[in-house]
C-alpha cells in the first residue's frame, strides 16, 4: 500500500516495473477537466529487453561525446556554439524565427523587427550558462528551474507571465480557452508538491534508476505538470542538459536535444500526449533515448569533423601569414566561439585598430576562412562559413 506522507514523498519505495507505469488521471474541475499526474520518486524498473537494448546505446553513445570534454584541452572554446544552436532550435520549436547566423551578431547588428526573438534566444544562452554555473553550488532544484525561468523570460514577450514563480492559475496547452484546450495540466494549488516530488526523485539517491530513464520520466513530467505561464517547453528542455551535467553524467554541456525534437515535433508531442492519455511510459522513453542516441552520435561527429578543420585552418592555411599568425591564431580562436563577426567585432576582441582588423580580414578572405554575407561596402557581416555549417548540418 503506497500513500502520502504530509512532506509530500512515498511512505515506501517498493520498485514498479516501467511497463505498469500509470501516469494520473483526469479530474473535473469547474468546466473543465486538468490532469493530474501521479507520483514520480518512486524506483522505477526497466525488464523490457528492447528498452534496456535502447539505454545501453545511448549509454555507450553518451561516454563516447564526453570524451571529448576530456581529451581536448580548449572544449570550452567550441562549446558556445553548441549552445547557440540549441537556444535558436529550442526557441524555434516555440515560435521565435531568428537563425543561428543571427543569434551570434551582437544587439546592434540586428534588425530591430527580428530584436525580440533575437533576445528570447539570448536569454535561453544566458539561462543555460547561469544555471551550469550554479551547480556548483546548488543541486538541481525547484529553485535553479525557478531562477532559469526568470531568466528566460527577462524583458521578453513573458515578462509579464511572472517569470521566476511557479503558476497560481490554471493554464492549458492548444486551443483558444479552456473549453477547447488540447490539454489542461493540474490546478495550480498542485503544483507545488508535484514539483516537490519531482525534484525528490531528480536527486533521489536512495532509489536506483538509471540516468537517462530517470531525466526522459523527470522530462514527461515537468511537461505534465507545466509549473510556469509562459517557457515550460524550453526550460523542459534545459532539465535535461542540466540533469547531465549534475550527475557527471556529463563533463560539459555537450548534449543538447532540442535539434532531434524539432525534427521529430510531431511524434515528440505524440508521445508525451501518449503518455497522459495512454500511461505510454515504455514508447515514450524509447523515443527519448533514439533521440539521446541521435543527438550524441551527431555531436560526436561535429567534434571530429572541428577538430579536422582546426588543424587543417591552423597547420595548412594561416602559416602562410608570416609575421601575422599570432593575430591570425587569435581570431581563429575568436571565430570558433563567434564565427560571424564584424570589424568592430575584430578590433575589440584583438584590440587591435581598425587597419589591422581589415588587413587581418582581408586576409582570411583571400585564404577562403572567411565570407563576406552582405554585398554591402559598409556595415558588413564576415562568416567562418566551413565552421559554421557544421552545426546547421
Amino acid at each position: 500500500m503506497i500513500s502520502w506522507s504530509r512532506d509530500c514523498s512515498w511512505k515506501n519505495s517498493q520498485s514498479v516495473d516501467l511497463k505498469d507505469y500509470k501516469s494520473g488521471s483526469f479530474n473535473n474541475q469547474f468546466g473543465y477537466r486538468s490532469f493530474h499526474p501521479e507520483i514520480l520518486n518512486r524506483e522505477w524498473v526497466a525488464s523490457l529487453p528492447e528498452l534496456i537494448t535502447l539505454l545501453e546505446t545511448a549509454n555507450i553513445r553518451l561516454g563516447e561525446l564526453n570524451a571529448f570534454s576530456i581529451i581536448v584541452p580548449d572544449v570550452d572554446t567550441f562549446l558556445k556554439m553548441h549552445l547557440v544552436k540549441e537556444a535558436t532550435r529550442s526557441s524555434r520549436i516555440e515560435g521565435t524565427r531568428t537563425t543561428m547566423d543571427e543569434a551570434v551578431l551582437d544587439a546592434r547588428d540586428i534588425d530591430p523587427e527580428k530584436k525580440d526573438d533575437w533576445q528570447e534566444v539570448q536569454n535561453y544562452i544566458e539561462a543555460m550558462n547561469y544555471s551550469i554555473a550554479r551547480l556548483e553550488k546548488l543541486p538541481l532544484s525547484c529553485r535553479l528551474i525557478r531562477e532559469a525561468h526568470s531568466i528566460l523570460l527577462k524583458s521578453v514577450r513573458g515578462k509579464n507571465k511572472t517569470p521566476g514563480e511557479f503558476r497560481t492559475s490554471q493554464n492549458w496547452i492548444g486551443g483558444a480557452t479552456l473549453k477547447d484546450a488540447r490539454f489542461i495540466p493540474p490546478h495550480h494549488s498542485l503544483v507545488p508538491g508535484l514539483m516537490g516530488d519531482l525534484e525528490k526523485f531528480i536527486n533521489n539517491t536512495d532509489i536506483h534508476v538509471p540516468h537517462l530513464i530517470r531525466i526522459g520520466m523527470a522530462h514527461y513530467q515537468f511537461e505534465a505538470i507545466h509549473p510556469f505561464l509562459d517557457g515550460n517547453g524550453r526550460i523542459g528542455r534545459l532539465l535535461i542538459t542540466l540533469y547531465l551535467v549534475s550527475q557527471k553524467v556529463l563533463n560539459k554541456p555537450t548534449l543538447y536535444i532540442s535539434d532531434f525534437i524539432e525534427k521529430n515535433r510531431i511524434y515528440y508531442y505524440d508521445n508525451l500526449a501518449a503518455v497522459s492519455e495512454g500511461h505510454k511510459m515504455v514508447q515514450w522513453l524509447k523515443f527519448f533515448l533514439v533521440g539521446i542516441t541521435e543527438t550524441a552520435n551527431q555531436a560526436i561527429d561535429t567534434f571530429n569533423k572541428i577538430l579536422l578543420l582546426r588543424d587543417k585552418t591552423e597547420n595548412k592555411t594561416i602559416i602562410t601569414l608570416g609575421k601575422r599568425i599570432p593575430n591570425a591564431k587569435s581570431l581563429l580562436t575568436y571565430l570558433y566561439r563567434k564565427p560571424v563577426v564584424t570589424v568592430a567585432d575584430v578590433m575589440n576582441e584583438l584590440k587591435v585598430t581598425k587597419q589591422t582588423a581589415n588587413t587581418l580580414i582581408s586576409d582570411f578572405e583571400n585564404l577562403q576562412i572567411l565570407k563576406e554575407q552582405t554585398g554591402f561596402k559598409r556595415n558588413r557581416i564576415f562568416i567562418f562559413e566551413e565552421y559554421f555549417n557544421l552545426f546547421e548540418q
